[in-house]
């Protein structure tokens, strides 16, 4: 697979983790997701978790397993938020490495065809994804409402990347 496929994600969701919708999942035959955690589902400073983000994974539960697997070190952090969501976890997985996703999806049973990764980062969600053979799904970074979307040096990359690649990623 060559370097820009690589990082070329299945479906560009354009919205954040609510456009992920259950007429998607179904779309796309998925039965298993596995979710990144920061500005994924939640703002990478906020502790407590919105109740719109409980309310999808549930929707979401209904029909497909879904796992949290997080390259964030704080154990503790990614565990009262797994907790919430009554989800399972991994926190420190180190993406794009593919070992410790490799062993949510053998946990979860299913074809790899049948499970998504879903993120807001190329470089770590999209990459460990396609690397496995995961159908890949780029969301929009989870902000607080009265924050704008910072920029840091990475994500500039990832647009610029994306651009060339005929993706686009908000800035």
């Amino acid at each position: 697979m060559r370097c820009h496929q690589l990082l070329q994600p299945d479906l560009v969701l354009g919205d954040v983790i609510f456009g992920l919708t259950l007429d998607l999942i179904r779309q796309h035959q998925l039965r298993g997701l596995v979710l990144d955690v920061d500005e994924t589902l939640v703002p990478i400073r906020q502790a407590e978790i919105d109740p719109e983000v409980v309310r999808w994974a549930a929707i979401m539960r209904s029909y497909t397993q879904l796992w949290l697997v997080s390259n964030n070190l704080n154990a503790p952090r990614i565990r009262r938020i797994a907790e919430r969501l009554d989800l399972p976890y991994v926190a420190g997985a180190g993406k794009p490495s593919r070992r410790k996703i490799r062993q949510v999806v053998r946990a979860m049973d299913l074809p790899v065809h049948q499970v998504a990764i879903v993120g807001d980062r190329l470089f770590t969600d999209i990459l460990a994804g396609n690397r496995l053979g995961l159908f890949t799904i780029l969301v929009e970074p989870m902000v607080p409402p009265d924050q704008a979307l910072r920029t840091s040096p990475m994500r500039t990359v990832e647009v610029w990347l994306s651009t060339l690649m005929g993706n686009t990623l908000k800035q």
